[in-house]
């Protein structure tokens, strides 16, 4: 039983061990209930699985809130609404890799069920050498701070780049050293089949498979920015984890009801570029005012308010935009006709 108290990165053992249960708990759920069989997930399951996983990381925040005080409980939900609302791009990438495999919505799930498993290993690793890295070299975290505000600057000037699928060097490496199909084999990664040239069944590897590892490639990149987001709002290794892998968690079902739709949230990539310049500014403004941080209930607040703006100011001026650029497209052909 002592092993449980084993202090794990400021935490003991059985609070790491809590989490993880409760993970697997809601992954064993998400597969063994909600899909249990294979099918093409619409718009509204999409918007309830998504309303319950918001609700389960609430209700942990409520537990977070209870063993590790108020402001931690701020801060865990301040990583939570932040990396949610960073993974809204990562939701577009998906569907331009899904769109550029040409993999149909009823496989598309088990490649983002993977995917997250692949996360929370990933994102495991990535904060724990951010945590020894801080701890040694304490003046990274106004690297990352300068990182955030170069980043969020460059989002606003420049714009979101076009993500090219064809460019990704993992996906070239793969193509020039493994053995391909061409066509699916409905939702499995790796099938048997004989060699063109020699006849002998060889294994190959499928586009689900590349889809797959082209999405965990992608998640990597967009942890660039997020990794230092939220050791921006905190170094709590236990509070950066959970608030992570929570929002990602809800991101497989999120996918089904924002992918169609997210291009219609046309200032949400201008809000999380603001929300990334606030953030990375936190650390020189509270040296500035000679505190040792920016109260974390300010900062929830200002990243919400900021974020509820792009999504109002969406929601407002996309549609009169829209008539806008129809009535000059009208306007236009009315004059070519009159010219001719």
């Amino acid at each position: 039983m002592d092993t449980l108290f084993i202090d794990i990165m400021g935490k003991p053992a059985w609070m790491w061990l809590a989490f993880l249960l409760l993970v697997l708990v809601l992954l064993v759920f998400d597969l063994g209930v909600f899909h249990r069989n294979s099918h093409e997930i619409g718009v509204r399951e999409s918007l309830f699985l998504s309303a319950f996983y918001i609700g389960v990381a609430l209700a942990f925040g409520g537990w977070v809130w209870q063993t590790m005080g108020d402001d931690a409980a701020v801060l865990y939900l301040t990583g939570f609404v932040v990396e949610k609302s960073l993974a809204m791009d990562n939701i577009f990438v998906i569907a331009l890799i899904f769109a550029y495999f040409n993999i149909p919505r009823i496989h598309q799930r088990r490649v983002l069920l993977w995917g997250i498993l692949g996360v929370i290993i990933l994102r495991a690793i990535m904060i724990a050498a951010g945590v020894v890295i801080i701890e040694r070299f304490e003046w990274m975290l106004y690297l990352f701070a300068a990182f955030l505000i170069f980043s969020g600057i460059k989002m606003l000037v420049m714009g979101d780049d076009e993500y090219d699928v064809a460019q990704n060097p993992v996906l070239r490496l793969m193509q020039r050293r493994c053995r391909l199909t061409e066509e699916l084999h409905g939702e499995r990664f790796f099938v048997r089949k004989p060699d063109a040239k020699t006849g002998r069944m060889l294994t190959f590897v499928t586009p689900l498979f590349l889809a797959l590892v082209v999405i965990e490639f992608a998640d990597v990149v967009f942890a660039v920015d997020s990794i230092p987001a939220i050791f921006a709002i905190t170094t709590d290794p236990y509070i950066i984890y959970t608030s992570n892998i929570f929002a990602i968690l809800g991101l497989r079902a999120l996918y089904f009801a924002l992918a169609a739709m997210l291009h219609r949230f046309t200032y949400l990539s201008q809000a999380l570029a603001i929300v990334l310049v606030f953030i990375g500014s936190k650390i020189f403004l509270a040296d500035a005012l000679g505190l040792t941080k920016i109260p974390p209930a300010w900062s929830l607040s200002i990243t919400i308010g900021i974020l509820v703006s792009g999504v109002v100011l969406s929601i407002v001026k996309a549609p009169r935009e829209e008539e806008s650029d129809e009535a000059a497209v009208t306007s236009s052909g009315e004059a070519d006709a009159v010219r001719r």
